[in-house]
């Protein structure tokens, strides 16, 4: 396991998932650089890339949940990769299910571009106040996300960090849970 569990949030397809591949893979890359596990929705487009990348950068954990009750329903059903992870939760809650147990179970979600599945999980980590870090510059959802925060009243903007490098996007995202969980330091250490 690694320090924190951070979540990758983003396009499984579409613009957003062209434009922003190799910036995943940088995001996964620096995840693992920081010793951190990685989490995804075990999907295609960008979570994929950053799993890609963070196996590639030697990452200690990667883990998927999938939307799928098994591996056969994951691949054939779905269509979904299972080649970048260590391991793949199989939830059965399907796309809205699987959201809410995957952001509620990382300490921090990094968002890069994305769709209405990466707005899902942006609203569900803004209500359940999980940091989240904005990769900047990364088009589709993630450049409305600073006018959306000025809509919910509820979400606490002091949580949403926007960088447009993704290494310095995981340095910062760090600081904060660090700062969050100073108190705790000795069960993030182990």
């Amino acid at each position: 396991m690694g320090k924190y569990q951070i979540c990758v949030s983003g396009a499984a397809k579409g613009p957003s998932a062209e434009k922003n591949r190799q910036h995943a893979m940088e995001v996964g890359k620096a995840i693992a650089k920081a010793g951190h596990s990685l989490m995804t929705g075990a999907t295609t487009g960008l979570p994929n890339d950053a799993a890609r990348g963070y196996k590639k950068a030697s990452g200690k954990m990667s883990l998927g949940l999938s939307p799928a009750a098994t591996k056969v329903e994951h691949i054939l059903k779905y269509r979904l990769p299972v080649e970048d992870y260590d391991s793949i939760l199989y939830t059965g809650l399907h796309y809205g299910g699987r959201d809410a147990l995957l952001i509620n179970s990382a300490d921090a979600v990094i968002s890069i571009g994305g769709r209405l599945g990466t707005l899902h999980e942006f609203t569900i980590a803004a209500e359940t106040h999980t940091p989240i870090g904005i990769l900047e510059g990364a088009g589709g959802i993630g450049d409305q996300i600073e006018s959306l925060l000025k809509l919910l009243p509820n979400a606490k903007p002091e949580l949403v960090i926007f960088e447009p490098d993704p290494e310095e996007l995981i340095a910062k995202v760090t600081r904060l849970l660090d700062k969050l969980h100073s108190d705790y330091r000795h069960i993030y250490s182990s």
